[in-house]
């Protein structure tokens, strides 16, 4: 019920934002607005306002379906005008007037996410510190010297100034930003164990060999190329499934992991690793399950309440398909690793407000960097999420608090705005299209070439749908 209830109001509140931006915009150049609908289908409720703003009359009105929203302005192509009211007409106003309105919606879902992020940011989080988890073995990063615990202190991007870094968060945006322009970094870190700092530069995208995304729908992105894996996690152990073999071999909640073999343990991500390693074969796994266990045997060293304890470890082979190549791989049946370290960051005003709307920029990079490596064939398709997957994300984002929930809604804002500005048919994006067509000509699209591209653009529309919502089904049942 949350989920649903979640997801409703996220539909409802960001329809009606993208739908003002439009009414908004149409009011302030005096064209009249006869409808604002928000939702399709029969009507729930429906008023006009007891003093309208001046040459309006608007109809408001809510329908069943909160799968959209418009407003009907008064057009000379759509109804007879009276001669009196025509120069008013939606049709009848210059291209810049009518670009402004229809830009608005899409307009106004950015100005919300924008504003959500920086009232987030005012607010304050807590923010994961950005001090490394162990690298992927055998890559760049590995092969550079780092092992895991080390804190980023700065990030200078190609002989720009350098920038302090105060969260994981923080990082990430760096990275995103040297891997939109192609270039290389230097940070600043600073190990554990010592007080001295030390710099390592990092390569540009175009100095690595980058695989596409891959065909799972998860991302093979810069960060992921380097070897980086997320912030360092500690290696504690959280909740055991009754049969799994961290609880038949004594581990507790809140064990932390000091050693596996007698190898320090760096963070969670590495403890995972070796217990993913060295599969059962499958000759070991027919000899029966003792026998396989036994050849996968880990001496475990754990602190439990100051005491250090020893155990013996089986990890054992699953079943489950890992990376989809079907091949086995171990498991203890257990949460390994507790939540990154935090600190809580409060933001100004201005500081807020510049790391808010430059949220909202970076999201609209990657994703017009998304869409054209999906329509290259660079990425899949698999990245295309539908309304199950929304919901779903939706009610998520809800159960943990107000904060995720209120990220969520912004996320899709920007979503939503950036999807009405693609240049198709149907959308905003294909109305300033044919705006951009007559500015250029001198002549708007006739009604005939409009009509044949309104059927394209649908078709495309219901194309893409479609394959969002099997992407949703595939993500479901798998």
């Amino acid at each position: 019920m949350l989920t649903l209830i979640a997801f409703l109001f996220a539909l409802t509140l960001l329809i009606a934002v993208h739908e003002y931006g439009h009414y908004r915009m149409a009011v302030a150049f005096n064209v009249p607005v006869l409808v604002f609908s928000i939702g399709f289908g029969k009507t729930i409720y429906r008023w006009r306002p007891k003093k309208p703003r001046a040459g309006q009359n608007t109809e408001f009105v809510i329908g069943m379906l909160p799968l959209g929203g418009f407003i009907q302005m008064l057009d000379s192509r759509e109804a007879n005008v009276a001669p009196e009211l025509l120069p008013l007409a939606f049709d009848q106003r210059s291209v810049k007037v009518r670009v402004a309105i229809v830009a608005a919606g899409p307009l106004a879902n950015l100005l919300l996410a924008g504003a959500l992020f920086s009232c987030l940011a005012w607010w304050g989080q807590p923010q994961a510190l950005p001090i490394l988890a162990s690298p992927t073995p055998a890559s760049w990063a590995a092969q550079a010297g780092l092992t895991g615990a080390e804190r980023v202190l700065s990030v200078q991007l190609d002989g720009q100034e350098s920038q302090e870094v105060t969260s994981f968060q923080k990082l990430l945006a760096s990275t995103v930003d040297a891997e939109m322009a192609n270039v290389a970094m230097v940070w600043t870190l600073q190990r554990a164990d010592s007080s001295k700092t030390f710099e390592l530069e990092v390569p540009s995208p175009g100095e690595l060999q980058r695989p596409n995304l891959s065909d799972s729908g998860s991302g093979l992105g810069y960060w992921t190329v380097l070897g980086m894996r997320g912030p360092l996690s500690p290696p504690i152990i959280g909740r055991l499934e009754e049969d799994g073999a961290a609880k038949l071999a004594g581990l507790q909640t809140g064990d932390r992991v000091v050693r596996v073999d007698g190898r320090p343990v760096v963070d969670a991500q590495q403890l995972r690793d070796w217990i993913r390693a060295e599969p059962a074969s499958l000759d070991s796994q027919k000899s029966g399950e003792k026998s396989g266990e036994q050849n996968g045997q880990q001496l475990w060293e754990i602190e439990r309440q100051g005491q250090f304890l020893n155990l013996s470890v089986y990890p054992k082979s699953s079943t489950l398909q890992s990376q989809g190549q079907g091949a086995p791989f171990r498991r203890i049946g257990a949460v390994v690793g507790a939540q990154p370290a935090t600190e809580w960051l409060q933001l100004g005003l201005i500081e807020g407000l510049a790391q808010g709307f430059g949220k909202v920029l970076q999201i609209g990079q990657m994703t017009v960097n998304l869409i054209g490596k999906m329509i290259t064939g660079d990425a899949s398709s698999k990245h295309l999420s539908g309304p199950l997957t929304i919901a779903e994300q939706a009610g998520q984002s809800a159960q943990l608090g107000w904060a995720p929930y209120l990220t969520y809604l912004a996320l899709i804002s920007v979503s939503l705005g950036l999807l009405n500005l693609l240049p198709l048919p149907m959308l905003d994006g294909g109305h300033l299209m044919y705006y951009l067509w007559e500015s250029l000509t001198g002549k708007p699209v006739s009604v005939a070439w409009q009509r044949g591209l309104q059927k394209v653009g649908l078709a495309l529309l219901i194309f893409i749908m479609s394959l969002a919502f099997f992407n949703d089904l595939t993500r479901l049942f798998n």
